[in-house]
């Protein structure tokens, strides 16, 4: 067995700092880079790339609605044409820092808001798949199990990929539980790395109702502005390994 450990990385902007990112790209293996909508800056976004190509760890650019002020985590009732335009100036912006520091941006990933409206918003997920699909239709799209977005892009011929969280709840439909409702974060490293190994073996994660529901995953998220987020992937990596299960990335 194998799995990729990916984490939402680059969300620093300006004198704001979020998260301890190179302790972070010194466990995972793809790093989700803020692209300057939602968080990051020009700044950050090339310090971040060098660091994980660095590192050898695989680049995706982490898209979101033009949100600052929400973290990205507001839906934008935009057009179909803005997200796309949007989705690619950010895909674009990326990949040209990784080329200049002698990589390539390998993957797209949705942030917050955009990432749950593409599960099932038809516009904005048409949105996402164009504008990577014009940009690059070598670029793999990650994104939730069954998303709209991922049938869309595979029905375009690009590459998918599914992800599962570490530390976020879930409920019996297989979505996210909201943030700030009951059960929307798990905190305890041991509770976490412990579930992430069942679900990578099994295909299957619990609930907040004490349910099961299926997730079968390429991809773990350990986000990067949860608290104790180092030690939660090391924890995760750390209980992987033990259980004999190969951490790499999903692409290179």
């Amino acid at each position: 067995m194998h799995i990729d450990l990916n984490a939402d990385l680059g969300e620093s902007f300006g004198a704001w700092r979020m998260g301890d990112d190179l302790a972070l790209l010194d466990i995972v293996t793809s790093a989700n880079i803020a692209c300057g909508f939602h968080a990051g800056d020009p700044l950050t976004m090339t310090r971040t790339v060098a660091a994980a190509l660095a590192r050898g760890v695989v680049v995706g650019a982490h898209i979101s609605y033009r949100d600052l002020a929400g973290f990205g985590r507001r839906f934008i009732d935009a057009s179909e044409e803005e997200v796309r335009a949007e989705v690619l100036v950010q895909v674009a912006a990326l990949d040209g820092v990784c080329r200049a520091a002698g990589g390539r941006v390998a993957y797209v990933k949705p942030h917050g808001a955009l990432y749950h409206a593409a599960t099932h918003h038809e516009p904005h997920a048409r949105a996402v798949v164009a504008a990577v699909a014009a940009y690059d239709t070598s670029l793999a799209i990650l994104g939730m199990p069954r998303a709209r977005v991922l049938v869309l892009a595979a029905e375009a011929g690009l590459p998918t990929a599914t992800e599962a969280f570490a530390d976020r709840g879930y409920r019996g439909d297989g979505t996210l539980v909201p943030r700030g409702e009951p059960g929307d974060l798990l905190h305890d490293p041991a509770e976490i790395a412990a579930r992430v190994v069942g679900l990578v073996g099994e295909g299957r994660v619990t609930t907040v109702d004490g349910g099961v529901v299926d997730v079968r995953a390429d991809s773990v998220c350990v986000h990067g502005d949860t608290p104790g987020a180092v030690a939660i992937a090391r924890a995760v990596r750390a209980g992987l390994e033990q259980a004999g299960v190969a951490v790499r990335a999903f692409r290179t």
